[in-house]
Parts: C-alpha cells; structure tokens; sequence
C-alpha cells in the first residue's frame, strides 16, 4: 500500500497578486457555482486507480479556497468521501488569506474537519504588504491567527516572504521576530523570485525595479535559518520550517515521490508513473468536464532516469536527503561520482554519511546550483 494525498485546486482569487505565477483569476465570482459542479463531476468521474493507496491527506489551495462558502467546500469534501476511502485522513488542510476569513470562517473550516490551516501572511510591513498588492493588513494577520486558534486549529501554518525590493534587514528581522512571538506549529519561509509570466517579472525586465543582489539573499537565507532554529523551528526543507512533528504531511507526499490525486483547473497529479496535469484555465476545465471529457491537458511516463532525478533533487530538498541504497544499482556509480564532484567544487555543503546524502545548511544555500550538477 502506498501513502498518498488528494490535491485540490481552487482558482478563484480577490486580486491578483503581483509575484504569484500560480493559476488564479480575479472578478470570476459568478462563475464559482458551475466550478463547483465541475470539480464534483470530476471527481465522481475519475478513472485512477488508487485502490492500493493509503490516501492521508487533502490540501485544499488556490488562488484563495477561503473565497468559498462553508457549503461548496462540503459539496467537494463529500464526493471524495463518497468515492474514496478517506479512513485513515490524518491532515486535511486549507489556504486562508487573512481578509477573506472572518470570525466564522475558521469556525466552518473546524466543524468540516479541517485540521491545518495555512495563512498567507507575506509581511507584516505596511509598505511591503502594498508592493505585493496583498490586500490585508497587519491587524487582520493577528485577526485571523486568533480566530484559527480560537475556533480549534492547533496546526497552523504562515507563509513570509523576504528578499523583495525595499525590505531592509530590520523589516525581515521584525517579521521573524514577530512570527516567532505568534507561535505557529509551521512557518514556510520564501524568497520572493520574479517568476515568468507574472507582473513583478515584466517591471524587472522593463528595469522598473530591480530584485535583491544574490549575495544579500543568501546572508538573509542563512540567518533565517539561524533565528528560526533558535526559535524552536527546524528546516526539513529548504523553504519550510516546523516545530517537532508538525511538518507538512502533504508536501512530504511530493517530496517523496509518492502518488497524489489532484482535481481543479492546472492541477498536477501523480499516480507513481504517470504525471499529468489539468487544462490552465477555468472556462476549458468546466467546459471539459461537464461535457464528460477529462480536462487534462499532459500526460507523460516518467523515465527510470527521471525517477531518479526526482527523488535526488526532492530528496537534496529536504534535511533527510536521500538514500544512495534507494537508488537503481545501475546508476549508483554515476550519482557517487557527480557527489564526490560537487563536494570538491561547494566545499562544506554536501555530506554523506552510510550512503545518506545530505545538505549542510551552506549547502542548502547553494541548492539551485548544487542540485543540478548531481542529477544523471
């Protein structure tokens, strides 16, 4: 049997962020009644097989599933119990944004079983919360905190970001600092990256802005790393930070290769062979699905070399690293050679140890380039 997760995608945002390259949509409100008649239907649909699977996990993501009222979330919630066995659910999580979840919200996301919250802070920085067109502020941060408290959530989880234009070391140093006081169980630490397709992409290219210097950013990545461990929070991954015991069960699920369904417009699955993904965009995807067609837009095998690619790089990811016992005798040799390569080229940054292989937190630094020249 193999542990697995359920992934659900909501695309329905209130503004667009700036940085977010993440299929979402804006002032699409009256179309969210037909997107909930389609992700049932493609659910009850669904033709993968997951008979062998453990499924232990539902993340539910966006775009912003809080725009959601309690009864469409239950409607979706309801057809995976009706078409899989959902026994052994050990983590059911949602995406909040602090301005769409008031005081009964998190009350609702409780009655439903929902155990994990995840709250898309960003910053508690007045100015940097309107560079990144987030439209909460610093009050509603600490709003919606004690409301998920209040309401029940013992597992709650706060994304930050850092390294953006303007954010001096005293912004960040605070958000830590205040992060830390608020005492999450998970925190998810990112560098803010100008990702393709997205508005702060186009104003770094016209050079309306410019992006924090590399060196900058990996100074910022280490002491983060410093604080947060001080703070009672561990990195079991580059980005994500957890108390003991509370890492995210649902990530973990892609990071270490396991199978996952995924139903929504641009979700990803993975049934342990196959990849594939749905159709990005919202009129395709319901127009599919109601006309009884699947809405996925790419399917592919992943090769043996993939595999393993996967599970190195995912594995070099996280604090574990992986197991040179798990990978094909055949390539073996091949991935020890590219190791002994990288550790004479990044001195201190790759260990190994009874053929685990692991990341010193210098070497998570350099991961983007370390990763790369180990995989086949």
């Amino acid at each position: 049997m193999k542990s697995a997760g359920i992934y659900l995608h909501i695309p329905f945002c209130a503004v667009k962020c700036m940085y977010c390259d993440f299929y979402s949509i804006t002032d699409r409100e009256n179309s969210i009644p037909t997107f909930i008649k389609a992700i049932v239907q493609e659910i009850k649909e669904c033709r993968i097989d997951a008979s062998d699977w453990i499924i232990d996990t539902i993340f539910i993501g966006g775009g912003t599933p809080s725009l959601l009222n309690e009864n469409m979330i239950e409607s979706i919630l309801s057809q995976l119990h009706k078409k899989y066995d959902l026994s052994n659910i050990r983590e059911i999580a949602i995406e909040a944004n602090s301005v769409e979840a008031s005081e009964d919200r998190p009350k609702s996301f409780y009655k439903m079983r929902i155990n994990r919250v995840s709250i898309g802070v960003q910053s508690f920085q007045p100015n940097l919360l309107q560079f990144l067109t987030r439209i909460h502020n610093r009050d509603q941060i600490f709003e919606i905190y004690d409301n998920a408290r209040d309401a029940g959530f013992d597992n709650i989880n706060c994304d930050l970001i850092y390294s953006i234009p303007g954010q001096t070391w005293s912004n960040w140093s605070d958000d830590l600092d205040t992060i830390s006081a608020m005492s999450p169980e998970h925190i998810s630490a990112y560098t803010l990256t100008a990702e393709k397709g997205t508005e702060l992409f186009s104003m770094v290219l016209e050079n309306k802005l410019k992006m924090p210097k590399k060196a900058q950013e990996g100074k910022w990545f280490l002491k983060t790393h410093e604080i947060l461990s001080r703070n009672g929070y561990q990195a079991y991954e580059v980005s994500s930070f957890s108390k003991p015991g509370y890492e995210c069960n649902h990530n973990l699920h892609y990071w270490n290769i396991e199978p996952y369904l995924a139903f929504g417009p641009s979700a990803h699955g993975f049934d342990g062979q196959y990849r594939w993904n749905n159709s990005r965009s919202l009129d395709q995807y319901v127009s599919c699905i109601l006309a009884g067609k699947s809405a996925i837009s790419m399917r592919e095998k992943i090769s043996a070399i993939e595999h393993v690619n996967e599970r190195v790089g995912f594995g070099l990811r996280m604090k574990k690293g992986f197991e040179i016992k798990d990978i094909p005798k055949q390539y073996q040799k091949l991935i020890k050679v590219n190791i002994e390569n990288a550790q004479e080229r990044y001195p201190d940054c790759v260990n190994v140890k009874n053929n685990n292989v692991t990341f010193t937190r210098k070497g998570m630094l350099y991961a983007d380039e370390l990763i790369p020249s180990i995989l086949l």
